[in-house]
């Protein structure tokens, strides 16, 4: 059984980092392609036993029209506007994911987050587009967390008959809002703050990190890896003090 405690992305130096925590969430990779020299120092110089995971590359999983794309370096051709995003069957997409396979394998992370945006709404057509690209990703030899947004939240049934047809898919959860469809040997959580999706100002009080803690030792019972990252403003002192509380 083990329980991996860290942030997305380093909010402190990275060698005090590795010291305070045994796992990162990388966020740069969703940004920019996957660059492997990079990736491959960050291995180097990381603890042996320090866990990596990786965001995957937007150029999977959002339009070009995403805000999140203003700041990438990578400009689409405008006459490829419609080929990027949404798990889309295109080349663009399956190169960028070949792209993202090869940073993950590099930096000998275990699991790859698809964060798809609330505009990646639940239809015929995207959920078709979901089934297609799972059935290739989860045969990269990677545990994929998909944590779907927008309507998907409202149609927790067909998150779960997604999750279901993929051995290495896991549904990624904010575990103070709701629950995985359905739970497998790695349980991945992501804290984006309460009041509201995504509230990430937000300070986690005593009470929330003690539900927390409740929440974790029941999934114990089903999963044998736990992944509990934070990502808001005060990442690092609420990883700490939810750290304090769990040992």
């Amino acid at each position: 059984m083990s329980i991996y405690v860290g942030c997305c992305g380093f909010s402190l130096s990275r060698s005090k980092y590795y010291i305070t925590f045994n796992a990162i969430e990388l966020q740069e990779t969703f940004y920019e392609p996957p660059n492997p020299a990079k990736l491959r120092r960050l291995r180097i110089e990381a603890p042996p036993d320090f866990n990596f995971t990786m965001k995957c590359w937007q150029a999977v999983t959002h339009s070009v029209d995403s805000p999140t794309w203003k700041r990438s370096k990578v400009k689409p051709s405008p006459l490829k506007r419609e080929s990027y995003g949404f798990l889309r069957p295109t080349k663009e997409v399956i190169d960028a994911w070949e792209s993202v396979v090869e940073g993950a394998k590099t930096l000998n992370a275990k699991v790859i987050i698809v964060q798809t945006p609330p505009s990646f709404n639940f239809n015929e057509e995207n959920f078709r587009n979901a089934n297609d690209f799972f059935s290739i990703a989860t045969n990269s030899g990677f545990v994929i967390g998909w944590e779907p947004r927008g309507t998907w939240l409202d149609n927790v049934d067909k998150v779960a008959e997604l999750i279901g047809r993929f051995k290495n898919l896991i549904h990624v959860v904010d575990p103070l809002k709701r629950k995985p469809t359905l739970y497998r040997d790695v349980s991945y959580f992501r804290l984006h703050g309460l009041g509201g999706e995504l509230n990430y100002r937000y300070r986690y009080s005593d009470d929330d990190l003690n539900e927390l803690c409740m929440v974790v030792k029941e999934t114990k019972m089903r999963s044998k890896e736990i992944y509990v990252m934070f990502n808001n403003v005060y990442m690092v002192q609420d990883a700490l003090r939810f750290k304090q509380r769990f040992s």
